[in-house]
């Protein structure tokens, strides 16, 4: 066990030294004999000394932590998505020699949740911090941000006109992926297609819906509104779109594009209890390849995202940044590519 009481003079005067000997042994500067070195590391060890890192933080240091914030109101443990997002930034961060400090936001309108968000960046705790799962216009982040703290975003569109450099955004390549989702669908002569839509009070809602319709009128192809249907990211928004969808008493289109793959995976369960079959009754079309689509039955078409490219630009560029790096345009996005399976059928 950290001896609490004892502090960098005691180890001085112990290792009979000065406290700024002691200093640079801590800080791996090079000016330290060997046999200095040596003495002092000796009594860090056997009195099992930790610096303050108040201290440290108060002199300037950086803590080599960031923060990765997931704001979900479900669970996260059984998302597999998620788990691989969080995993890849760990993942990356430590790579880089940084310790990352995690936790989920319940409920971002809550004022005690996000006060305490805010006293992790205001007591220097970490250095900078990644939000995963941010609406669009998030007023907690626009507050660090504001206040200088370095913020990284995965899928938010800020304004243009800002010029934040301490704002880093990776976005998924969402116009592409639709482009490529809905030719696919055209290329095996389906014309009646609908989608079930995401969050529309994140960036990735909208900016798919918007590319959904431009990818049909480019197509030349109609959209019915009574195909567009209001969804989510999660299997079960999936699930309950279409089961409300057939409750009224709808026609289905002959391919829906889904938001998301676990959106997939709640649409064809949905479809299922009401004895109908993908492809043949409906082709189905998902979106970021996740990790059970190709285990799925049946096997599920879909637009793959290279996420882990994505988590590995973003923590590279929140370390840089820290790091005093010079800030980049940071409005990236990721590559795209369509992965065929069984999920679809030509007319």
């Amino acid at each position: 066990m950290r001896n609490s009481e004892i502090n960098s003079v005691e180890i001085a005067r112990l290792a009979g030294v000065s406290r700024s000997t002691v200093s640079r042994v801590i800080n791996n500067y090079s000016n330290v004999p060997a046999e200095t070195r040596e003495k002092v590391m000796k009594v860090i060890e056997q009195y099992h000394y930790v610096p303050n890192l108040s201290a440290q933080v108060l002199a300037g240091k950086k803590t080599r932590t960031i923060g990765l914030f997931m704001i979900e109101a479900g669970h996260v443990s059984s998302d597999i998505l998620s788990n691989m997002l969080l995993a890849s930034i760990i993942e990356n961060a430590s790579s880089s020699g940084y310790y990352v400090l995690t936790h989920i936001i319940r409920n971002t309108r809550d004022e005690a949740s996000v006060r305490g968000i805010k006293d992790i960046f205001y007591q220097r705790r970490i250095d900078g911090g990644i939000f995963i799962g941010a609406a669009n216009d998030e007023p907690m982040l626009e507050e660090l941000i504001a206040e200088g703290f370095i913020v990284g975003v995965v899928d938010q569109q800020p304004s243009p006109e800002r010029n934040e450099p301490n704002r880093i955004v990776v976005n998924f390549d969402n116009d592409y992926g639709m482009t490529l989702a809905v030719g696919y669908l055209a290329e095996l002569n389906h014309r009646k297609i609908g989608i079930v839509c995401g969050d529309m009070a994140r960036y990735s809602g909208p900016s798919k819906y918007e590319g959904f319709l431009a990818a049909m009128s480019e197509r030349g192809i109609p959209v019915r509104q009574e195909w567009i249907l209001p969804g989510g990211f999660h299997e079960e928004d999936g699930y309950e779109a279409i089961r409300s969808f057939l409750e009224r008493g709808g026609r289905l289109p002959t391919a829906i594009v889904m938001a998301n793959d676990s959106v997939a995976f709640g649409a064809i369960r949905a479809l299922r209890e009401r004895g109908l079959s993908v492809p043949d009754d409906v082709s189905v079309v998902g979106f970021d390849d996740h990790a059970l689509s190709a285990r799925f039955q049946p096997a599920l078409t879909t637009v793959k995202v290279d996420f882990d490219g994505m988590m590995s630009e973003l923590t590279g560029s929140v370390i840089a940044r820290i790091e005093g790096a010079e800030p980049e345009a940071a409005r990236r996005a990721s590559s795209s590519r369509l992965i065929v399976r069984d999920s679809c059928k030509r007319l």
